[in-house]
């Protein structure tokens, strides 16, 4: 059997069936692959016409990935990691604004599940959710016990 060379768009299409990729994360992908005289470019600008590269939906499979694990904070880095513009990056905050409490309560109670009694403990539990990109007020508020439908 020979070997078959992927095109720069069959490669493109193959990363897109494993996962939703922004258009920055396939640019980096394939240069590497890009041969002189292939217009990357124009391959990227084919797909997006085609609107197989789509910001929101890059930005939606982020959250449905991530947000159960980490914090506003982190889910934005992530975002704007990927060259997602300030529109999408806006909406996706606004969107896990109002989840942020009950998603830091259940990530600390799968990991610790008790309010801390000593204050190495509460620095320890503190220091855990901040590193997952929680906001200090929602952090207090968990590690004090304070569970979300108290808000």
């Amino acid at each position: 059997m020979g070997f078959h060379k992927l095109s720069l768009t069959g490669r493109a299409l193959k990363l897109l069936s494993q996962r939703e990729h922004s258009r920055l994360e396939l640019e980096r992908k394939l240069a590497p692959h890009a041969e002189e005289g292939e217009d990357l470019g124009a391959v990227l600008d084919a797909l997006e016409a085609k609107n197989f590269i789509n910001p929101e939906r890059v930005a939606q499979s982020v959250l449905y990935r991530r947000s159960s694990k980490l914090g506003t904070s982190r889910v934005l880095q992530e975002l704007r990691s990927k060259g997602l513009d300030d529109d999408t990056v806006r909406a996706a905050a606004e969107q896990l604004k109002d989840t942020e409490h009950a998603r830091a309560w259940e990530v600390w109670q799968r990991k610790f599940g008790e309010v801390p009694t000593t204050p190495q403990e509460r620095m320890k539990q503190m220091r855990f959710l901040a590193s997952r990109g929680f906001g200090g007020e929602v952090v207090n508020k968990v590690v004090r016990g304070q569970a979300p439908e108290a808000d």
